[in-house]
Order: structure tokens, then sequence, then C-alpha cells
């Protein structure tokens, strides 16, 4: 098994570099690589290991009834896919998960995950602690999707990914991504980032975004 700085995933926070290890040497199972482009979960496939996020970057989407694809997020490395549905009553994935370049994974078993959480208490509480976290981010998407026009919906995003102290971050996604994760045309999109900007809400430079009159975009929510 490869060796990855885990120091930023989430599931690990205030455990030592050798407790960590010790956690991962008993509990992986396998070590995945998964070339870009490809699934590596679908909607609906049940929950039978823990994926571990430790090299690369990966997005989720969804289909819904109506047969419209609905992208959820992006997911960097080091994360793990849908924790939270690894102990559910209905425990399948709720969205495909596809690779956006070559990704790794540590596939770590429910069961051996689960033993692990019961010896170790922080363990425990990190697991709790990222499920709640997803829970409040599916709600803010489901916030966005209910907010019918496309400024309002840009603005909640650029208001969820800044603060008063730090009012700028970088465009992961390309303009044609960003539109499909609203839902929208390029043109739509673009259109509209091009209001914000002439209105002196934001200030956008290459892929750095830049939020200038934060109360106007709050109004626009």
């Amino acid at each position: 098994m490869a060796a990855y700085d885990l120091s930023s995933c989430p599931l690990f926070f205030h455990l030592s570099p050798g407790e960590t290890n010790d956690i991962l040497s008993r509990a992986v199972e396998e070590e995945r690589r998964v070339e870009k482009g490809h699934y590596v979960v679908r909607q609906g496939d049940p929950v039978q290991n823990l994926f571990l996020l430790v090299e690369g970057l990966v997005r989720t989407e969804m289909v819904t009834k109506e047969g419209n694809v609905l992208e959820i997020e992006f997911i960097e490395s080091v994360r793990p896919l849908a924790p939270a549905f690894l102990v559910a009553a209905e425990s399948r994935y709720p969205v495909d998960v596809i690779t956006m370049e070559e990704t790794v994974f540590y596939v770590i078993p429910k069961s051996s995950w689960l033993k692990e959480m019961m010896r170790n208490e922080t363990l425990m509480t990190n697991f709790m602690r990222v499920s709640s976290n997803m829970a409040v981010f599916l709600s803010k998407k489901v916030q966005m999707m209910s907010i019918k026009s496309l400024r309002g919906k840009l603005s909640l995003y650029i208001l969820e990914n800044t603060d008063l102290r730090d009012p700028s971050f970088i465009l992961r996604r390309t303009q044609s991504q960003l539109a499909e994760y609203f839902g929208v045309q390029r043109p739509s999109l673009a259109r509209t980032l091009g209001e914000l900007i002439r209105e002196g809400a934001i200030r956008l430079y290459k892929r750095e975004l830049t939020v200038l009159d934060r109360r106007k975009l709050e109004e626009m929510v």
C-alpha cells in the first residue's frame, strides 16, 4: 500500500500519523486505481465498502426521476465517498461517482471500518462530524435548487464559497461544468456572470472570483 499524505482528511483529525497508519493497515483491503472518465460507483449500488479518495478528483451526479442529470459536487482528495450512507438503513449510493482524472482509492470493507470506529472514539467522532457536514451541504443544495433565478443560484454559490475574511476563491469548475451544475446552458451562465461583474458585485480574473459587494449578492438570494 503506497503512502499518501492523509493529514487533510477530516476522518483522521486529532489522530497521530502512527494511529492513522495503524487503522489503515488493519482496515484497507485494496488500493484501487481508476482511470479518468470511469465510474467508481453507480447511483443505487449497495454501499459495501468505504471508498477513501487518497489521490485525484471525482464528480458526483444524480439522475432524477424525470431523467435529468443533476451535478451534486466535486470531491478532492483526501475525502471519503458518501460516508453517511455506510450506516444508513437504506445503504445505497445516492449518486454516480465519476473520475475527473486518474484517481486512487483505499477500499475499506464496511465491517472493518465499523470495528475501527468502535475501537477509537476520536475516529467515530470524526466520522459523525463528516456525515453531519454532508447533511448540511445537501440542505444547502436543496436551498439552491429552490431558487428559481440563475442570478440567485449563482449568488448563493459564490456566498457559500467565500466569507468576509476571505472574499476570494478559485473556480475549480470550467464554465461548462458550472453551467451543468446549475442546470443551464453555458451562454446563460456567461451572461449572468458578466452582469454581476458589470454591476460591481464580483470581479473575475482568470479563475479567481472575488466578492466586491456581498450585500448585493445577498439581496439576490
